[in-house]
């Protein structure tokens, strides 16, 4: 067995196969040298901050290649201007080896305008600030939505929710401000469905029933009957009934007729008109009757003079008027004081108004 194994044949191809597979280790190894330019190394070029063609000019003049990839949009730096390189510049990497470089792009990216249509206004322009969009002029409407935003407008110029426009653009909105009042009905009648869709959409209003006589959808028949009838004020967005026929208006007489005494109220003009009065909720004020003053004798103040003990204290004193020269007239004086004396007390209305009472 030993023998064997030390057989100059044996030891002959042992020699040889050691000889084959340093001889392939050595080849591979050359190879490699050569296509990975072994020990041949290109230093980095520094190119930071400098603008990409500039940039990608120096690093092909090197022997190298270049990846550029944008970064966030950032105002401190210039436009296109390299603001990171990998690998960092004075390292030592092969010919032909990749430099990736961050630059900084022209603006801000592109951002998608939101869905604010027929939203309020008031979480539109929160929406819309949001993303990265200021807003410019508030455009007011008359429409049915109050309050709504209707368009947004971008340079003048209507735009659709995911439009992709420059972060921090200026966008305009058309917000509704309410129907407009008292808008006078326009005439369709004698004109087509589909012109006349197109007549009362412009005049702000709706398109409500349509009514076709033969029970089809032909736009093109005629319109014969309309209501609200044309002349009437409406406010925006009331609907319009429509009564449509292949035939002419003309040759619908009864039809029209028909639909007068249903749809046209008849207003009896004899009658006098009714006259309304604004009734207050609280009463009316009652009349109090005018006070009648009631003439007040002004009485003098009794005086508390001495009386001398010989004189009898009267109770009344009535002035007296003169006696007459005849003696006639004496006697009736006479009488006529007595009698007025006695019944003063009975009788006061019967006093002469002239006259003054002291009372002591």
């Amino acid at each position: 067995m030993l023998k064997s194994l030390f057989n100059w044949r044996v030891l002959l191809n042992i020699l040889l196969a050691i000889v084959v597979f340093v001889g392939l280790v050595w080849l591979t190894f050359r190879w490699l040298e050569y296509h990975t330019k072994h020990g041949q190394e290109t230093p980095v070029p520094n190119v930071v901050n400098k603008s990409v063609y500039d940039a990608v000019k120096i690093l092909e003049d090197t022997g190298l290649d270049y990846e550029v990839d944008s970064a966030t949009y950032d105002p401190k730096y210039r436009p296109f201007q390299v603001l990171k390189m990998s690998p960092s510049a004075g390292s030592r990497v092969k010919d032909g080896r990749a430099i990736q470089l961050r630059v900084n792009p022209r603006t801000w990216a592109p951002v998608a305008i939101p869905d604010v249509i027929n939203k309020y206004s008031g979480l539109a322009f929160q929406r819309i600030n949001q993303v990265g969009l200021k807003i410019g002029d508030t455009i007011f409407e008359p429409s049915i939505q109050k309050d709504a935003i209707l368009r947004v407008l971008f340079k003048g110029n209507a735009v659709k929710p995911g439009t992709l426009i420059p972060r921090f653009s200026t966008i305009d909105v058309v917000v509704g401000s309410g129907p407009m009042r008292n808008i006078s009905i326009p005439n369709v009648v004698g004109l087509t469905v589909k012109e006349a869709r197109g007549v009362i959409a412009r005049s702000m209003f709706e398109v409500g029933l349509v009514e076709h006589e033969d029970g089809s959808k032909d736009e093109s028949d005629i319109i014969y009957y309309q209501d609200p009838a044309s002349g009437d004020v409406r406010d925006q967005g009331m609907q319009m009934d429509l009564w449509a026929s292949k035939k002419t208006p003309a040759e619908l007489n009864a039809k029209i007729e028909q639909l007068n005494s249903i749809y046209r109220m008849k207003v009896d003009t004899s009658l006098p008109p009714v006259r309304y009065e604004e009734v207050h909720n609280y009463p009316a004020p009652q009349e109090v009757a005018p006070v009648v003053p009631v003439p007040v004798h002004k009485t003098e103040p009794v005086k508390t003079e001495p009386k001398p003990a010989a004189t009898k204290p009267a109770a009344s004193t009535v002035e007296k008027p003169k006696p007459s020269t005849s003696s006639t007239g004496n006697a009736n004086t006479g009488s006529n004081n007595k009698s007025a004396t006695t019944n003063t007390p009975q009788q006061p209305a019967q006093k002469p108004k002239a006259k003054k009472v002291v009372v002591e």
